[in-house]
């Protein structure tokens, strides 16, 4: 085979990702429909990584993935107005990312549970495996 035979085609069709040949409903694929996730459940959890699409809201997980914070703590931290950082951390907490303690007048804000700070840890490892050591998070993903 030559070199030029292992070049993509530069017409592109639908046909070009199906399969040539029909084969029913193999095992596999009736084992994995009965795995998949509910449409719910893929629902909710495309909800949580739209959140973490957010730089803002990804700096405040950091933050919270270190010490419980205030509002003010977390805006003097990122340089942010209070109100930005309030209505992020309510998207936040409605999400089941975060959650609140309130301490009289006081209102502290962490992680609202080990998945959380996992998923933080795991999502950042994986960006931080494709950068150089450079420009890698002092701490790295491993808290």
């Amino acid at each position: 085979m030559a070199i030029t035979d292992l070049q993509p085609s530069t017409s592109t069709s639908v046909t070009d990702e199906s399969c040539d040949v029909f084969h029913g409903s193999t095992q596999q694929v009736r084992e994995v429909r009965q795995a998949l996730i509910p449409a719910e459940s893929a629902s909710a959890l495309a909800e949580t990584f739209r959140a973490l699409g957010d730089p803002t809201r990804v700096r405040i997980l950091d933050a919270l993935s270190r010490a419980e914070l205030c509002v003010c703590d977390i805006a003097t931290l990122l340089s942010l107005g209070e109100s930005a950082v309030s209505h992020q951390l309510r998207l936040l907490r409605s999400l089941r990312l975060v959650r609140s303690r309130r301490a009289g007048r006081m209102v502290f804000y962490a992680l609202d549970d080990a998945h959380i700070l996992r998923l933080f840890a795991q999502g950042l490892e994986h960006v931080e495996e494709a950068m150089p050591v450079s420009r890698r998070s002092p701490t790295g993903a491993g808290r």
